[in-house]
């Protein structure tokens, strides 16, 4: 079949079956235009009492009878095992920017996979929400409105190199690799900026901070689909 698209000029919710309380999808749904699934995040989502826009995945984690309760159109079958579910939502969409739950928590597994999709997707701006934490792909510049002495994490996922202002560790001059220098437990001392060579660090704050990296990221340039369809490159 050929599996549509999602467009949207907002916001789009997407909803995994990881980790996720029944309030926080609560909250996200009643401010939701947008809202897909994937595979058993489903099932969630209807629970809460709204019809998903689209489900896309295998299918291997959503019932025949959750199935038969989708409206028409929704269910999006991709029945290629080589992607995760949420890499196969995440391709499938396009909006300004995608906010996903129920993909961190739970599993350790599946929220690295989860977060290397980020990287090998660096032109589907996305942020992955938790219970404690927030976490997505650094654009290549990006300015953010924090408390001072608040938290502030970076993870290389490949080699990278960056700069900064606001930070009491500065970037500048260290090269970031995965089993090499990484960019944990940083903290805030003034207004932050970032400067990244390439789309490889991914940016962790604490979930109070949402609304701050929203703004960030809504004034911060787009990083372009990367060559042969994907994967970290320094």
């Amino acid at each position: 079949m050929n599996t549509k698209i999602v467009q949207s000029r907002s916001e789009v919710l997407l909803v995994g079956g990881g980790a996720l309380s029944d309030d926080a999808l609560a909250l996200a749904l009643s401010a939701a235009g947008t809202v897909v699934a994937a595979d058993g995040g489903a099932a969630r989502v209807l629970a809460a009492g709204r019809m998903p826009d689209a489900v896309y995945g295998d299918m291997d984690s959503l019932s025949e009878a959750v199935q038969a309760r989708l409206a028409p159109g929704v269910l999006q079958r991709v029945a290629e095992q080589d992607s995760t579910d949420f890499d196969k939502c995440l391709r499938h969409i396009e909006a300004p920017l995608v906010l996903g739950l129920g993909f961190l928590g739970a599993r350790l597994d599946h929220q690295l996979a989860a977060m290397t999709v980020l990287a090998r997707r660096p032109d589907r701006r996305c942020v992955l929400v938790g219970e404690n934490d927030v976490v997505c792909l650094c654009p290549s510049r990006i300015v953010l409105d924090l408390p001072m002495g608040e938290r502030f994490s970076l993870w290389p996922m490949a080699e990278v190199r960056a700069r900064s202002e606001g930070l009491r560790w500065p970037l500048e001059g260290l090269g970031f690799r995965p089993d090499g220098i990484t960019g944990t437990s940083n903290a805030v001392i003034g207004p932050v900026r970032l400067e990244m060579a390439a789309p490889a660090m991914l940016l962790i704050l604490p979930v109070a901070h949402l609304g701050a990296l929203r703004a960030g990221l809504a004034a911060a340039p787009r990083w372009p689909a990367q060559a042969g369809g994907g994967g970290v490159r320094a």
